[in-house]
């Protein structure tokens, strides 16, 4: 398996929106009960209890986002934790867990994949665009996710979603690109429709894991929201070039 390093792009101005989002994201995991870091929430037990509370409270639940209603914590939590007791609007928590991971693996494998990509979409799209994108893909995944799974009480967290739209952008506004990857134990060159087909071909053939506990169907969501946008994106940028010379 490649590991992704860096876009063989060079691109034209510092992708400070990828940089805060990848502290944005690493900071927010800092402070929750999921980082060994955050000693605060306690050991053992009552560790994994606060991190359960917690993902309920900001993790995006299928069934609360498609009826808009807080629903009660699942009995197993009660019973191992004892009464939890928090209050949730459920569009807002679409947003809160797109920056909420379950580990440091989770984190790091999500912001490689933003690191890498995400400096390329910037730089095309520009920084308020590819910002508002990004927070667009990721709600596209997370209630795609949503409606496909109506009645699943299990939290969805991660930028895997948002990230993943990324991916799509990049795949339609770089078709050419290369990713530079290293295939232990060297570096080499992948075109970007390998390293993508392969992470989607890979994503579909999930979908129908059941014992997984990875949204893969978001990831699709996400994935496709983020190649119709840089579809539209690309179209409008030639008709805009034209408009701005006939003025001049």
């Amino acid at each position: 398996m490649a590991l992704p390093l860096y876009d063989s792009q060079p691109t034209r101005r510092v992708p400070w929106v990828t940089y805060t989002l990848v502290a944005v994201n690493v900071i927010v995991y800092l402070l929750t009960p999921m980082a060994n870091f955050a000693t605060w929430y306690g050991e053992g037990r009552a560790r994994e209890c606060r991190a359960a509370e917690f993902v309920l409270e900001h993790g995006a639940v299928p069934a609360e986002l498609t009826s808009g209603r807080q629903l009660p914590p699942p009995e197993s939590i009660v019973r191992r934790c004892g009464p939890v007791s928090y209050g949730k609007t459920p569009w807002v928590s679409a947003f809160t867990s797109m920056f909420l991971h379950s580990g440091a693996l989770h984190l790091i494998g999500n912001l490689v994949a933003l690191f890498v990509v995400g400096q390329g979409v910037e730089d095309r799209l520009g920084r308020l665009r590819y910002l508002l994108s990004y927070l667009a893909f990721g709600l596209v995944a997370v209630y795609g996710y949503a409606y496909t799974s109506a009645d699943s009480g299990t939290p969805l967290i991660g930028a895997s979603g948002a990230i993943a739209g990324v991916l799509g952008a990049y795949l339609v506004l770089n078709p050419r690109g290369r990713i530079v990857s290293l295939l232990m134990p060297v570096v080499i060159r992948l075109p970007v429709w390998t390293v993508l087909g392969y992470w989607f071909i890979i994503q579909w053939l999930s979908t129908g894991d059941d014992d997984s506990n990875v949204a893969y169907v978001a990831h699709i969501y996400g994935f496709a929201a983020g190649m119709l946008f840089a579809l539209l994106a690309r179209r409008a940028g030639p008709a805009r070039k034209i408009a701005a010379l006939s003025r001049g």
